[in-house]
């Protein structure tokens, strides 16, 4: 590579050259002897951004209005002369005891009604105007001492907003939800109709008799959980808008916060966030609670990618090895910290970062793992961690280079929300679920996507897939139908299209909105207990779900073999306008699910980046001069492949053939060819 090449400025804008390679630092917990040091292995690790001052506040201003900042001038001086940008956070992530003694109104309330006290973190009501008071004067002051501070590169409001809080039911948040939903509705005779509160005599007469979604006896209303969840997300993004503004009005650095697109965090929507971000950030630890983390992982990436609009973002925490807080944190196994950070810079991320940095010896995050661990340099997380350094310095190159993709894959936040509600068919149906599961089908076949939201505008797209979704407005179900009218070709799984955004269910037979486009109507649902299964015609395995499916101008390509629907159609193919919905009415085998899918890509002219073995995941990133092709070994054996260029780990030219190691990671840099 020539000297260009490897030291292109980061698109991110944060002012490092190539890939960022960060961290959190937490200087507080340390003396300041420990903090030369530390700079000095950050130095030789490669870091070139540090996220400091993230739980701040009590060091700041240590007593109400009486401002500390010397400690932190220092440790940025440091920071800066070294040669390392600092992403600056606000620190008002968790208030200080004095706040919280001062004003115990400002604590959080769960559904019972119970508060939630200090002692752990985010001890605070999003829509208490105390907190907000304080918290807002903490950010004044922090900006006005470092809004333009050369060594400060990047603003952090707060840190994994509504990770702990972000439902909160007390009276002020009541109160806020009122003020929402009068804004929302307009009239309280709109709020009935959309609730539908003719049921259960829950018609309301007036605002002031409205409440927050809290324990009931029997189930509560799902337009009222479904508003709520709404509102609550729309209140924390309210709260980052107020810190953002504040800092915008003093400072031209970019601000961000840090998402949390994971499998156990689903209170924002975070397709609404996202606009407000100067840059897309998200924190990602695996998840040893599901059976293939590393999926997980990858679907992530995916959707953080869909969220900056195709644009590089950045993965602001993800840990080197074991994390704290799962029931068993396992440490990752050698080379497994290379293989996840390189996937998330294969699926978009110009960056990666971890927390920690050095780990802590006090306090519930001590069996974190952090870049420098308990066992110091002498070690294999340390030694991995500056391998790592040295190899995203090499691939400053693909700074900037693009994931592209014909496949749109639609995830929606509030399906999530109203699919995992009470009093429907199968309590065994959970929508993320069949949102990994359907990905994962398109993982085994090399097929890259780009995850949309509901809506998203679908011209150069070939496929859409559409997993399971449950809520879905008329309008936006009609991009999907008015996509397949005009050629495109569609993917559409059980238990979509079922009710509106108000969680109204569309009468006339299901799936609804999709009735039209798919050419089938279902009359009923037949769930299927959990480790049963039932056959179909085309060899595979049905579960989870059936449904009394008629035709209705589709053909069908898969029947029930055995159980209640014995020769209903589970899978059929409709040719609508000048493209083609093909629906599956059932949760097929992993196997099935795959091949109906690969037909579908197939069928539609889509694209993979380049034939797979189980278990291999190939990703393909496009820049102006050259692609870079990501060659993810997760298996435990050597695997060749046929992808030729210059191999930006190992250095080295693959002429015709290429081994990936088991567990390791190729980047294989590729001429563009020319038309």
């Amino acid at each position: 590579m020539n000297s260009t090449e490897a030291h292109r400025p980061s698109p991110l804008g944060l002012g490092t050259d190539g890939l960022v390679f960060g961290c959190d630092y937490n200087p507080e917990q340390w003396g300041k002897e420990v903090w030369r040091e530390d700079v000095r292995l950050m130095r030789e690790a490669g870091v070139n951004l540090v996220a400091i001052n993230i739980f701040g506040w009590s060091h700041i201003e240590p007593r109400r209005g009486e401002f500390h900042f010397d400690d932190l001038d220092e440790i940025i001086a440091l920071l800066h002369e070294n040669g390392i940008g600092v992403n600056l956070g606000t620190g008002t992530s968790s208030p200080p005891p004095w706040l919280t003694t001062l004003h115990p109104e400002m604590l959080p309330q769960v559904s019972d009604g119970t508060t939630r006290w200090p002692g752990g973190r985010q001890a605070w009501c999003p829509s208490s105007p105390v907190f907000r008071e304080h918290a807002m004067t903490l950010v004044r002051a922090t900006v006005k001492r470092y809004g333009s501070n050369p060594a400060v590169v990047l603003w952090h409001v707060s840190n994994e907003l509504g990770c702990h809080n972000a439902l909160c039911y007390c009276d002020v948040s009541a109160a806020a939800f009122r003020v929402w939903l009068e804004r929302h509705y307009t009239s309280i005779e709109a709020l009935n109709e959309a609730w539908g509160t003719a049921f259960w005599s829950q018609h309301y007469a007036q605002w002031s008799e409205i409440l927050p979604p809290r324990d009931t006896l029997s189930f509560i209303n799902p337009s009222q959980q479904l508003d709520f969840f709404r509102f609550s997300s729309d209140e924390l993004l309210d709260y980052f808008r107020a810190e953002a503004e504040i800092i915008r009005s003093s400072s031209t650095i970019p601000v961000t916060t840090n998402f949390m697109v994971t499998a156990h965090i689903k209170t924002q929507d975070y397709w609404r966030w996202a606009p407000e971000m100067d840059i897309v950030a998200n924190d990602h630890y695996l998840d040893h609670r599901l059976s293939v983390p590393h999926r997980e992982l990858s679907f992530s990436a995916d959707a953080t990618r869909g969220l900056a609009d195709g644009k590089p973002w950045l993965l602001m925490e993800h840990s080197t090895s074991a994390v704290n807080w799962q029931p068993r944190n396992r440490a990752k196994a050698p080379g497994e910290m290379m293989r996840n950070s390189l996937t998330h810079v294969a699926r978009g991320a110009d960056g990666v970062c971890f927390f920690q940095w050095r780990a802590s010896v006090k306090g519930t995050e001590k069996f974190h793992s952090a870049m420098l661990p308990h066992s110091g340099t002498d070690s294999r997380v340390w030694r991995e961690v500056v391998e790592l350094g040295a190899l995203m310095h090499r691939l400053g190159e693909v700074a900037g280079s693009v994931v592209r993709s014909d496949i749109a894959f639609v995830f929606s936040w509030e399906a999530w929300w109203a699919t995992d509600q009470e009093a429907h068919p199968s309590t065994d149906l959970h929508y993320l679920e069949q949102v990994h599961q359907t990905y994962e089908a398109l993982l085994a076949i090399g097929a890259t996507v780009t995850i949309v939201a509901p809506g998203a505008d679908l011209t150069g797209y070939r496929l859409v897939v559409v997993p399971s979704l449950y809520l879905v407005s008329d309008s936006d179900a009609r991009v999907v139908t008015d996509f397949v009218a005009n050629g495109g070709h569609a993917v559409i799984t059980f238990f979509s299209g079922i009710v509106d955004e108000h969680d109204e269910v569309r009468p006339g037979g299901y799936p609804g909105a999709f009735r039209a486009v798919t050419g089938i109507s279902s009359e009923e649902f037949y769930p299927i207990a959990p480790h049963d299964s039932v056959a179909l015609s085309d060899g595979g395995t049905a579960s989870l779900w059936t449904e009394l499916l008629h035709l209705e101008g589709a053909e069908s390509t898969a029947t029930y073999l055995e159980g209640p629907l014995i020769g209903v159609s589970a899978v059929t193919r409709n040719v609508f306008g000048k493209g083609v919905a093909r629906y599956l009415a059932t949760s097929l085998d992993s196997i099935a699910l795959a091949e109906e899918l690969h037909r579908a890509v197939s069928e539609s002219g889509a694209v993979a980046v380049a034939p797979v073995t189980a278990g291999v995941e190939v990703v393909r990133r496009s820049g102006a001069e050259h692609d870079y092709v990501f060659v993810i070994n997760h298996t435990n054996s050597d695997v060749e492949h046929s992808i030729a260029g210059y191999d930006l780990v190992t250095e080295i030219d693959i002429v015709t053939r290429g081994v990936v190691a088991s567990g390791g990671v190729q980047i294989v840099r590729q001429k563009k060819e020319t038309s």
